[in-house]
């Protein structure tokens, strides 16, 4: 591979300059078309539940503690099982298959705690929260059905979002001027390397192992 000398490739690429300028625009003017034009915007509301104990005394047991964490795991599963995603198509009477709204929804667990949360996302941020809350309720039924035993609880509610989570004009433009500029440098390095021009005595010397004893200045013809 030829050496490449940083300082000619740094005065070559400031005096190419305007190619990465060029890209700056055209990737940034692109980026922010596809946002506007092409970019869906999702909503996502998220709902938690809490894992209470059975037990009617005030005390509550080192016991209840450890195994409503245990049940998270499992509780996430049921969340998203057939028996309770179909019966929220059902009673919302979705235009959804099972699968759309499975990947629709996301549970996970709040910082290993026994908190469960629920989160949906969907182009329309009314539904997105609708869906959410309708979601408890089946399924704290499908875990009584199951286990016999109450014990969720709705800590939050969902509500519908006022902004897309998926769209943040700041950081997408940023993302998009470094790609420009990354595009634009490329270009030019490339330039450089395939270009096959003489650019200095030096250079000349080089390739041709003799000694430069003159040069001929260009001069600017004038009318």
């Amino acid at each position: 591979m030829e050496e490449i000398d940083i300082l000619d490739f740094l005065r070559y690429y400031l005096s190419k300059l305007f190619v990465v300028v060029f890209m700056f625009l055209f990737v940034v003017i692109l980026g922010n078309i596809y946002i506007t034009a092409f970019k869906v915007p999702l909503y996502r509301s998220d709902t938690t539940v809490i894992l209470v104990s059975e037990n009617t005394e005030q005390q509550y047991s080192q016991t209840d503690l450890s195994l409503n964490k245990n049940l998270v795991s499992t509780y996430s599963n049921i969340v998203k099982s057939k028996k309770v995603l179909n019966k929220v198509i059902s009673e919302l009477d979705l235009n959804l298959s099972y699968s759309e709204l499975y990947n629709m929804v996301k549970v996970s667990n709040v910082n290993e705690t026994e908190i469960i949360k629920i989160s949906v996302t969907s182009a329309n941020n009314e539904d997105s929260a609708t869906i959410a809350n309708a979601i408890v309720p089946i399924f704290s039924k499908e875990v009584e059905r199951i286990y016999g035993i109450e014990n969720v609880s709705t800590l939050d509610e969902a509500v519908a979002a006022s902004k897309a989570y998926n769209i943040n004009f700041i950081k997408d433009n940023i993302i998009f001027a470094l790609i420009g500029i990354f595009l634009g440098s490329a270009i030019i390095f490339i330039m450089y390397y395939f270009d096959t021009t003489v650019k200095s005595a030096e250079m000349l010397e080089d390739k041709l192992g003799l000694t430069v004893i003159g040069m001929v200045p260009k001069v600017e013809r004038k009318d």
